[in-house]
């Protein structure tokens, strides 16, 4: 069994080089998860996308071996009850549920909310002249906007970060760990109270959406709706958090790129696309062998942990040319940052609006914005799936009116 690669001194800094490496010498390669554990990654864009529409291959764990009581009584039913790790012909069931509520052209009303969020966070630093845009934009955009979709109120915002970052370094969401972490228990018993709520106090916010959806007779379960919201709350904001964090690091250091955007904004959906593929904020995702299988010559045991590695399938040089610059003209339907086949995420269409919002209006706000610091290390928080930054301080010149007033 190989070393694993993320402990490697190097790798947090700089995946991509690895995952060059392995696709090069080991593309299906048996190590260790960063939990420990024997997993195999899978490093190559043709045999992840083979993977991607494998039956064999399962989200949920428990559908490829039996859990444990402990994993019966407590983890399956909060983490085993929604889309992201279910299996057809739940998952089915469970996305058609909810896919109504994330159709576009409800995600496009949510505009407006969004530009006004923006907006909001740039006037309270818009005085000073310095802004952290991990702290003060990235992070508490998208956490407002689910919270918001969701009904929770804002004095609740700050411990939902802090909930859903344990809980995703912890593990128990990927299956790269099964044990009980605290904050998915304070999660999920807050969340059952505000459903609670809602059914003597309906609302039009996005949780009394899926309490009211139906299929016929059928309708999402009170175990259901916990672990749906779950879900929401933290794919709905931890994503977009590292797309803009890391794709606004991405730019400043190319102040030629940020310059052309702002004066063409037009161009910055397109933006978007090559940041989710160039600095993908989701780096993998885990699959589960239901039966013995091979992946490109590797015989595959039934049961075994399988991570497909998503940011090394963007960087593929069979796939993209040069893949380790920016470009804007390149084919947006390629990236796997959002997945592929059955679970492509569903929420990509928020992801995407809240990105372009974020950055149209930070350009149109902040145009002299630079980094406090170009030259020195990015800081990056410890989780493996999930690639973003722990701070992004910057600088710019107060606007005249702002001095003025």
């Amino acid at each position: 069994m190989h070393p694993s690669i993320y402990t490697a001194p190097t790798f947090r800094a700089d995946p991509y080089a690895t995952y060059r490496t392995l696709r090069t010498d080991a593309p299906v390669l048996l190590t260790t998860s960063a939990a420990g554990a024997p997993v195999y990654l899978v490093s190559r864009a043709a045999d992840i996308m083979d993977c991607l529409r494998d039956p064999r291959l399962k989200k949920n764990m428990y559908n490829t071996r039996t859990p444990s009581f402990f994993e019966r009584l407590f983890i399956r039913p909060l983490v085993g009850s929604n889309m992201l790790k279910a299996d057809p012909p739940d998952h089915t069931r469970l996305r058609r549920l909810a896919s109504d509520a994330f159709a576009p052209r409800v995600i496009a009303a949510w505009q407006p909310h969004i530009e006004r969020i923006a907006n909001r966070l740039i006037d309270a630093v818009v005085h000073t002249g310095q802004i952290d845009l991990i702290r003060d934009y990235a992070l508490p955009l998208p956490l407002t906007v689910i919270t918001d979709m969701l009904g929770i109120p804002a004095a609740d915002h700050p411990r939902f970060h802090r909930w859903s970052t344990n809980i995703i370094n912890s593990g128990v969401i990927s299956g790269s760990a099964t044990y009980l972490n605290r904050d998915i228990l304070r999660l999920g018993l807050y969340l059952r109270g505000h459903i609670r709520r809602r059914r003597t106090t309906p609302s039009d916010d996005l949780l009394s959406q899926l309490m009211q959806a139906h299929l016929g007779t059928d309708q999402l379960s009170p175990r259901e709706l916990v672990s749906t919201a779950v879900l929401l709350l933290i794919a709905g904001h931890e994503t977009t958090v590292n797309l803009i964090g890391n794709g606004l690091a991405t730019l400043l250091q190319q102040p030629a790129h940020l310059t052309h955007l702002a004066a063409h904004p037009e161009d910055i959906p397109r933006a978007v696309e090559e940041l989710l593929r160039l600095c993908s904020p989701v780096q993998l995702v885990n699959r589960y062998a239901a039966e013995d299988l091979t992946i490109a010559g590797v015989a595959i045991p039934r049961g075994a942990h399988i991570q497909l590695l998503l940011g090394s399938a963007n960087h593929d040089a069979t796939i993209f040319a040069n893949p380790e610059e920016y470009q804007l003209d390149r084919d947006e339907a390629k990236h796997l940052a959002f997945s592929h086949g059955i679970h492509y995420c569903l929420g990509a269409p928020l992801a995407r609006l809240e990105g372009s919002v974020a950055l149209r209006v930070l350009l149109e706000r902040l145009p002299s914005l630079q980094l406090v610091d170009p030259v020195a290390p990015l800081e990056w928080r410890p989780s493996i799936e999930l690639r973003g930054l722990t701070r992004l301080p910057a600088v710019f010149t107060v606007p005249t009116a702002v001095r003025g007033g």
